[in-house]
């Protein structure tokens, strides 16, 4: 493999906005969609993870091929759906980008605590990044779930070998974080911006 399990999604993030700086959806997803590899790295313990992104890639990727020119940039399904007062549907893209944009949290914090607390365990790793980022947005249950498929994480050293290929992964690793996390900043304003951004998890 060449570089880092990251390579290709570090290489995509250069072309997520358009000339004008509007976030595109095609390319957005796509991003998205590279860090899925890393996910099945982790094993069982992230299984929840990779169904629930998964989803949510699909729900706003069938939206956008329904009509490529007018869903060309990603905040557009979110305003037709603001137009439709069709925002609060669980099945609505608005729900859709507010759940991946919150589970990419999850990994981007996830990311951050493996390179900033080398002495840290997986398992450890993951409940501290989840306790920031998901935890205030799920109920009793989603919660307890995540909770034991924590505890299924793998082993930090092996994850890393594995994921590592043949570059740097805590350089790729810290780079993804500082160039993915105010894409993701810019989609939770957005989502604030039109009162969406507070959904909690049925």
């Amino acid at each position: 493999m060449e570089g880092t399990v990251f390579t290709a999604s570090l290489e995509g993030m250069k072309h997520v906005k358009s000339p004008e700086g509007e976030m595109l959806t095609k390319q957005f997803l796509e991003v998205c969609k590279l860090i899925l590899p890393v996910i099945d790295k982790f094993g069982a313990s992230m299984v929840l993870v990779k169904s629930d992104i998964g989803g949510n890639i699909t729900r706003l990727e069938n939206k956008y091929l329904s009509n490529p020119t007018e869903f060309n940039h990603l905040y557009s399904m979110v305003q037709a759906e603001v137009a439709a007062k069709t925002t609060k549907s669980s099945s609505s893209c608005t729900n859709g980008l507010l759940w991946l944009t919150r589970a990419m949290d999850f990994l981007v914090e996830l990311f951050r605590n493996l390179v900033a607390h080398p002495d840290w365990t997986m398992s450890q790793a993951c409940t501290d990044s989840y306790s920031k980022t998901l935890k205030k947005w799920h109920g009793w249950l989603a919660s307890s779930s995540f909770t034991v498929a924590m505890k299924l994480a793998p082993d930090r050293k092996k994850f890393m070998d594995v994921v590592s290929g043949s570059g740097d992964v805590n350089a790729d690793m810290e780079k993804f974080c500082s160039t993915f996390s105010p894409l993701l900043e810019e989609n939770h304003k957005f989502l604030a911006s039109v009162g969406l951004d507070d959904m909690k998890a049925s």
